[in-house]
């Protein structure tokens, strides 16, 4: 059966069923996500970068962009993101300089206390890869297949929201 075949009332059912509790888990994965990261940052006693802000400095990398591209890159997926990036440009963690081209916009790049943070970060998640990968209830090539589900759904979820209109 392909996802263009009609499906019975009861595949349908369980499919609603699963589909929600996914829902449920990718909320509540992104939600431990920053709490990892949170108390990561006060194991280490640095309490002035919140855990929002250092997965955007770990997002964003080696990159320079403007607050827009942001959200379009997928580095950042919050609302606030001009608070934030404010409390890290005033907190030393990222340089900004007005775009030559466009005035309105404003480049971002880290800083190398903003590197430092990202550093942190990617260690924390390089420990928590070897650590999986170790992991009996993982099979090999399982984490494969989530990623490709999960980009399926970010594909679906990203085409109803631009052809609403």
């Amino acid at each position: 059966m392909t996802l263009l075949e009609p499906v019975g009332e009861a595949p349908l059912r369980v499919f609603h069923s699963d589909y929600l509790e996914t829902l449920g888990l990718v909320e509540r994965l992104h939600r431990l996500l920053l709490d990892v990261i949170k108390d990561e940052f006060e194991r280490l006693n640095l309490l002035d970068v919140n855990a929002v802000q250092a997965l955007l400095l770990f997002n964003i990398g080696e990159h320079e962009v403007t607050a827009g591209e942001l959200k379009s890159r997928g580095y950042y997926q919050g609302s606030n993101v001009s608070y934030n990036l404010k409390k890290l440009v005033d907190g030393g963690y990222m340089h900004h300089q007005r775009c030559q081209i466009d005035r309105r916009a404003v480049r971002v790049k880290l800083t190398e206390k903003g590197r430092n943070i990202r550093q942190i970060v990617s260690d924390l998640f390089d420990r928590h890869s070897a650590d999986l990968a170790g992991f009996e209830a993982l099979e090999a090539g399982s984490l494969v297949h989530l990623n490709a589900a999960l980009k399926t759904m970010e594909r679906f979820w990203g085409d109803q929201i631009r052809y609403i209109y």
